[in-house]
């Protein structure tokens, strides 16, 4: 079984400099931001959880994530309508729709507003890290960190 830097086409030889893509996960349940979190950290991404679509959004100040996980149903603002909000305020990057609730027509608007992923919760792993080696996969190519050294 490949490596999870091999699978998201990150480097895996030590000394080299590469900035490692920031996934945010935006989801209102913290079991799943703490589960998702730890396996993006284990597969050489970084990440950043957020428990609501507004907090998200005000976090965009700082460094923009390379990709978006987004729950499509949360308190406040739904998934779709913060990706409505982005793409009104032309602020781009691939997203990935989460949800529990599978429906063909909300499916489609997600995809027709520009999600690169539509996922139905329970999540697989490797459906997940899959989308998201897709969605930056030219960005890990160009992209950060240190890779630890070999001890």
């Amino acid at each position: 079984m490949p490596s999870p830097q091999a699978v998201l086409g990150l480097p895996q030889g030590a000394g080299m400099i590469r900035q490692r893509p920031l996934i945010a996960v935006v989801d209102d349940e913290e079991s799943v931001r703490k589960s998702l979190r730890r396996l993006l950290v284990a597969s050489q991404l970084d990440a950043m959880v957020y428990a609501s679509g507004q907090e998200f959004l005000d976090s965009l100040g700082g460094r923009q994530p390379d990709c978006l996980v987004l729950d499509l149903q949360m308190p406040g603002l739904t998934g779709l309508e913060v990706q409505r909000t982005l793409a009104g305020a032309r602020v781009r990057f691939p997203t990935i729709i989460i949800t529990a609730h599978d429906e063909p027509e909300t499916r489609a608007r997600c995809l027709s507003a520009g999600a690169v992923a539509y996922l139905c919760k329970p999540l697989h792993d490797e459906h997940l890290l899959d989308a998201i080696a897709t969605a930056v996969g030219p960005i890990a190519e160009h992209a950060a960190t240190e890779d630890p050294p070999i001890p």
